[in-house]
C-alpha cells in the first residue's frame, strides 16, 4: 500500500522561504512521477510542481516557476517543494501525490495522495 506523509507546512512571512517534504513508502517509485499540488478552501485542487523519480525532469504551474523548485531525493523516497519568496495568496493546504502513468499536470492522473501540509503566509 502506497503512503505518502507531507511535512514542514506552517505560518510563515511573506518574502521567506519554507521546505515541504514528503516521505513516499509502499513500493518502488522509479519510472513514475510525484507532484505537488495545493488547495484553498472551497476552491479546486491545482497543479505546483512534479518529478520523475528516474531522470529528475521537473514540471511546474507558471504560478510556481519561478519561485518554487521541486527535487527528489531517491536513497530517501522523499521529494521537496522549496518555496522561495513566499505571498500570503500561497496560503493553501499542499498535497503531495504519485502517479503511475499520464500528464504530471493534471490531478486526475494521480491515484495515491498525502493527507496535506498547511501552508500559511502572513503579512
Amino acid at each position: 500500500q502506497v503512503q505518502l506523509v507531507e511535512s514542514g507546512g506552517g505560518l510563515v512571512q511573506a518574502g521567506g522561504s519554507l521546505r515541504l517534504s514528503c516521505a513516499a513508502s509502499g513500493r518502488t517509485f522509479s519510472g513514475y512521477v510525484m507532484g505537488w499540488f495545493r488547495q484553498a478552501p472551497g476552491k479546486e485542487r491545482e497543479f505546483v510542481a512534479a518529478i520523475s523519480w528516474s531522470s529528475g525532469r521537473t514540471y511546474y504551474a507558471d504560478s510556481a516557476k519561478d519561485r518554487f523548485t521541486i527535487t527528489r531525493d531517491n536513497a530517501r523516497n522523499t521529494v521537496y517543494l522549496k518555496m522561495n519568496s513566499l505571498k500570503t495568496e500561497d496560503t493553501d493546504v499542499y498535497y503531495c501525490a504519485f502517479q503511475l502513468g499520464g500528464n504530471p499536470a493534471r490531478k486526475n492522473d494521480y491515484t495515491y495522495w498525502g493527507q496535506g501540509t498547511q501552508v500559511t503566509g502572513s503579512s
